[in-house]
């Protein structure tokens, strides 16, 4: 992933020496379970222990010629350390080190992830409450339909990225699992003992049924919980940019000083962090894809999914922890126009309250559609004429004769929107 997309910690996890070093991890503790049963020599185990050190310039100079990265980096690690190195690597395939190192890799990445989310959440909470009550037009269909407040929009946020956390976490647990059972799976050389203890000592539990590498499904769903959540993501950056519309400015991303908009208009702030946050989610799609594509190998195991996941898998968690980083810094400088909120509402001059009007009419014994067809005329009206919708039925003889003056007036009163946003926020932040 390029630089500009790639935060300090995320950019560790996915270094060529920490990859190599995940390696060596996993050799060490396989030889630490051949130690203990004698296989190999303890002051042997003591010799690979002290000189094994990676050494990537050299790891690479040497795949130039073995065209191999694993014999690469065990040829590197050999002449380290010296005859004792035949202990390294017994009873291995390429897949037994790589795909169990994988897991502690993915395990890093997605454990800072899960921190990322976690700390979105807070925002979002934080948010949700300061803007309580803050009443907003709600829209279905791009349309004014009834209102709802700025807090409960953001509520609906924090309860969706919830769901977020956990997907991934489910996800990452599925891919604590590690294979150390040969060539094709079948534990020839290394036994089901072997295989258990060194995977113990990593954190990781023995994949139940691996041929010559742990089954794909398992990096699917994982690459999936990310393409979800950039799917959350780029709703809640389509809501913003909605949101920073000349014509609606109802939120604004913070503009920092010396902030420049545009290179030819001196006037323009626009949304580009959730511009650049849909962008980035179409990239978490796609590489989900990839990874579904790699379940289907051939046999016991073919490589064709090795090139895509040296690909997406630093890729997608780079950009993951980037977007949800860039987001929770976008929410926590948001500008929040609540006047603007109150007048993008009187847009519609008040038709937001024709279901009011409809249900009072149901109650007082109205047929339904004969009921729809009168608020619906009384809508197209104000619609029409630019007159405020509660004047229209108010002035209207068959609306005052059923209803009455008391009625009218708690039909059209706007706090009857909110009177359940206790109880939402009670039940989205239940956990908080």
């Amino acid at each position: 992933m390029i630089d500009r997309y790639t935060r300090p910690q995320m950019a560790k996890v996915w270094t060529k020496a920490n990859r190599f070093q995940a390696w060596l991890d996993v050799e060490l503790a396989i030889c630490e379970a051949w130690t203990r049963r004698g296989r190999i020599p303890a002051t042997a185990l003591e010799n690979i222990r002290a000189r094994a050190v990676i050494d990537v310039d050299r790891i690479e100079a040497i795949e130039e010629v073995t065209r191999h990265d694993v014999i690469a980096f065990l040829t590197s690690l050999e002449e380290k350390i010296g005859p004792d190195a035949r202990y390294i690597h017994v009873g291995c395939t390429s897949s037994d080190i790589v795909d169990t190192a994988n897991a502690l890799l993915l395990r890093q990445a997605g454990n800072l992830i899960l921190e990322d989310i976690g700390s979105l959440l807070d925002t979002l909470k934080t948010c949700a409450h300061r803007h309580k009550g803050v009443m907003c037009m709600g829209r279905t269909h791009g349309v004014h339909a009834e209102p709802t407040s700025f807090g409960l929009k953001l509520a609906g946020f924090y309860a969706e990225f919830s769901r977020h956390k956990a997907r991934i976490a489910t996800a990452l647990k599925n891919l604590e699992v590690g294979k150390i059972s040969g060539a094709v799976g079948t534990c020839a050389f290394l036994s089901p003992e072997i295989e258990k203890e060194a995977l113990a000592s990593l954190g990781l539990s023995p994949d139940p049924h691996s041929t010559q590498i742990v089954q794909r499904d398992r990096y699917a769903e994982f690459f999936t919980a990310l393409a979800i959540m950039g799917g959350g993501i780029e709703r809640l950056a389509i809501e913003l940019r909605h949101l920073q519309r000349t014509e609606v400015l109802e939120a604004e991303e913070g503009f920092a000083k010396g902030q420049k908009g545009s290179s030819a208009m001196p006037h323009k702030k626009n949304p580009i962090s959730a511009e650049n946050l849909c962008g980035l989610s179409r990239i978490l799609r796609g590489n989900a894809l990839a990874a579904m594509e790699d379940q289907a190998l051939w046999h016991e195991r073919d490589i064709s999914h090795s090139s895509v996941e040296r690909i997406i898998m630093p890729d997608s968690t780079i950009l993951a922890d980037y977007a949800l980083n860039r987001l929770n810094r976008l929410l926590e400088n948001l500008v929040v126009h609540a006047g603007r909120m109150l007048e993008n509402m009187d847009m519609s001059f008040g038709l937001y309250f024709s279901q009011r009007v409809l249900n009072a009419l149901l109650e007082s014994g109205m047929p339904r559609q004969a009921a729809y067809e009168s608020v619906q005329r009384l809508a197209m009206q104000s619609w029409e004429s630019r007159k405020p919708f509660a004047e229209l039925v108010r002035a209207d003889n068959g609306m005052r004769e059923r209803l009455g003056d008391e009625k009218l007036a708690e039909i059209f009163d706007p706090a009857y929107y909110l009177q359940y946003e206790d109880d939402i926020f009670a039940r989205v932040f239940a956990d908080a």
